[in-house]
């Protein structure tokens, strides 16, 4: 099985004072325990790197490197799903949904993905199965 992992849950599996750190924490060790494959877009990848360098500082940055980012499987963002999230984001006229979660739903589906470990809303919204 496979598993689409949004910033939110690398963030909380990175940052003990999360308040879904401890869930986070366990529920993917449980993922890794399951042999699911995990995957990820190189936007979620710079947002995420972005986040944690800000709030958590390079400690915490090198933990993402080493121990999280090479069991990832990493799909780049190239110009057909950039200009289809895009278009998502505009037809959407919503301001609280984000390009870089556009991004992810085309790439998930493109992808045949049910699911997806975060604790963003939107994703649930777009019909995919959320964990934890």
């Amino acid at each position: 099985m496979s598993v689409y992992i949004d910033t939110s849950a690398f963030f909380a599996i990175l940052d003990s004072g999360d308040e879904f750190h401890k869930e986070s924490k366990n529920a993917f060790l449980k993922l890794i325990g399951s042999k699911e494959v995990f995957h990820s877009s190189n936007y979620i990848i710079i947002e995420t790197i972005v986040l944690v360098q800000n709030r958590l500082g390079l400690d915490a940055l090198r933990a993402f490197q080493d121990d999280i980012i090479p069991i990832i499987n990493i799909h780049g963002v190239d110009e057909r799903i950039h200009n289809i999230a895009i278009s998502s984001l505009l037809i959407a006229c919503r301001k609280n949904i984000s390009f870089i979660d556009c991004t992810s739903f085309e790439i998930i589906r493109h992808l045949g993905l049910k699911k997806v470990f975060t604790f963003d809303k939107h994703f649930e919204e777009q019909g995919f199965e959320v964990l934890p």
